[in-house]
């Protein structure tokens, strides 16, 4: 059993997508057609679903990893708000899955190699939250290599070489433990075109020498060293009590149905309420999130299910409505949802702007970086990745 600092966390945020000619677009290949033909397709691009980010977060959860945790849980929202403002080379916006796994913790099975996936892929900014929020620290083996072949072999990574495909390792043992080789992870996450970034929580020379920047360079990723402990110092701004008294208005805006919205709904609030005990900013943070695209329940709202074009609320039986809506005709159900859908469309608008005030007083009352060690390392290296697909920034 090892004491261990490590981990990461969070990222999530991000948004690109990957392909030689920028996200998005795919040239069509020409067929044997004749060569007018040729001539017509070979300059045409189309559409496709590319415009996906998958990004694993692997986060050592042994000992002494409980100051990084909560940088996690607290600059998932930092991230998320950057790459709200996110466009590919087509300028269509990108979608974000985030998985999550947990590895050298003794509360896990010895068989599995101390390694659980917490989290499957998933958009869920709610959901992401709240497995984050369930981690808790515990003495363990810490095997990088195993943990990363064992993400590869679990989750759908695909096989679009459009996708942007990431992960994000942390820890502070050296990378080599265990009995799986972390080269051949490596190896194998290349065949995948999955990029690797380790963050060293601890010297960064030290990182080094122990493998850690070996690990990220076989795969065109980046090696980072942090101080995991770092307390984020954040300012105060007039603003804040504001958006919070917004959020509260926001979350009344949304209609839950179908089996999984009571739930869906009390999970909402749950990581409103998990934001805040953590501290107060977060909550902040946590509510510019929810006012942007990134925050999307379509699979239990139905402000946000009308916005799929397939979605057919008159084929919803009765009891997979709220109670205020099951004695209601069609035509009253749809005037309700388009109320609900405007107030909610003023009420982000308003957190935006607030938050536009507030980013400006921060910027004019900082003394120093307010920006977390975690969010830092994370925010760079997907950038700099970005960068390469044509990806940019509103």
């Amino acid at each position: 059993m090892k004491k261990a600092h490590r981990i990461l966390g969070i990222c999530l945020l991000a948004a690109t997508v990957q392909t030689a000619y920028g996200c998005g677009l795919t040239p069509q290949k020409p067929k044997n057609e004749p060569i007018i033909a040729q001539a017509r397709l070979g300059t045409e691009t189309k559409k496709t679903d590319n415009n996906k980010v998958k990004i694993a977060l692997l986060l050592d959860t042994s000992n002494s990893m409980d100051g990084l945790i909560n940088q996690a849980k607290s600059q998932l929202w930092d991230i998320v708000n950057t790459f709200t403002h996110a466009k590919c080379g087509n300028d269509s916006r990108p979608k974000l899955q985030i998985a999550l796994y947990q590895y050298g913790n003794d509360n896990l099975s010895s068989r599995e190699g101390y390694i659980q996936q917490v989290l499957d892929f998933s958009s869920d900014l709610d959901e992401i939250s709240e497995k984050l929020f369930s981690l808790t620290t515990n003495g363990g083996e810490e095997y990088c290599g195993q943990v990363i072949a064992t993400s590869l072999k679990q989750l759908d990574w695909g096989k679009n070489p459009d996708h942007l495909k990431m992960i994000f390792i942390a820890g502070n043992e050296p990378f080599t433990q265990g009995k799986l080789d972390y080269k051949d992870a490596v190896a194998h996450a290349m065949e995948k075109e999955v990029v690797i970034n380790t963050i060293f929580c601890g010297n960064y020379e030290q990182g080094i020498y122990t493998d850690w920047k070996k690990g990220a360079v076989m795969t065109g990723g980046e090696y980072m060293a942090i101080d995991h402990n770092k307390q984020v110092v954040h300012i105060d701004t007039p603003y804040d009590n504001l958006i919070i008294e917004l959020n509260g208005k926001l979350n009344q805006t949304y209609i839950s149905y179908g089996s999984l919205g009571a739930s869906k709904r009390a999970m909402q609030s749950q990581q409103d309420a998990n934001a805040k005990a953590l501290e107060e900013v977060v909550i902040v943070k946590r509510a510019v999130s929810k006012s942007s695209r990134m925050y999307n329940n379509a699979s239990w709202d139905l402000v946000d299910a009308m916005e799929d074009r397939d979605f057919d609320v008159t084929k919803l039986e009765k009891e997979q409505l709220p109670a205020e809506l099951q004695k209601k005709s069609t035509p009253e159900i749809e005037r309700y949802i388009e109320a609900k859908k405007k107030e909610r469309s003023a009420i982000q608008k308003k957190i935006r702007e607030l938050n536009t005030k507030r980013d400006a007083f921060i910027a004019e009352n900082q003394k120093e970086n307010t920006q977390g060690e975690l969010e830092n390392a994370m925010l760079a290296a997907i950038k700099k990745q970005a960068e390469k697909k044509k990806y940019k920034w509103e």
